[in-house]
């Protein structure tokens, strides 16, 4: 394979430069294909919010949204998010204000050290949006984001909050 004549020093075979609409923002990245979002956003666009736990799509401490969905970022590849939304949790909030899962997940102390808090919460938004809002889908649907602090208690008591301050609705 042979590097286009515009790579940058030290790139790998293939570089592609894309678009990725970020938290509403379109950047414009140089990177090699198999690069995946999670890198992307963290090494190339310096929104570090979104944490790398496993690198194998196990602990959820990586989740963002794409179109609206979760996707696990470690999993997914940036270029396969060409054309697409999207959002991380630098994103959640408007201006100066946090989102009210944000709020609702430090008003029920729903984190001890902080790594997996942001995947928590986009997991917690996304699963009431889609419907997913009596307690025992909360324990399920949340199941796929780990934390080693054992929040649980608190995270459910935040989710449940928003729940019935929204009737439902995460967004």
């Amino acid at each position: 394979m042979r590097m286009d004549d515009t790579s940058p020093p030290g790139a790998g075979p293939g570089v592609r430069t894309i678009r990725l609409t970020v938290n509403g923002r379109t950047r414009e990245l140089r990177i090699e294909p198999r690069v995946s979002l999670l890198d992307a956003l963290r090494e190339h666009l310096a929104l570090t919010g979104s944490k790398k736990g496993c690198d194998q799509g196990t602990c959820g401490a990586c989740t963002v949204w794409v179109d609206g969905s979760r996707v696990l970022a470690c999993l997914t590849l940036a270029i396969a998010c060409e054309g697409r939304e999207v959002t991380t949790i630098e994103g959640m909030s408007d201006g100066d204000r946090l989102h009210p899962m944000q709020e609702s997940f430090i008003a029920h102390d729903a984190f001890q050290c902080g790594y997996c808090t942001p995947g928590q919460i986009m997991s917690a938004v996304a699963l009431l949006d889609e419907g997913h809002s009596a307690d025992g889908e909360i324990a399920e649907w949340m199941s796929g984001n780990l934390c080693r602090c054992a929040a649980y208690p608190n995270i459910r008591a935040a989710i449940r909050e928003v729940r019935d301050a929204t009737g439902g609705a995460g967004r």
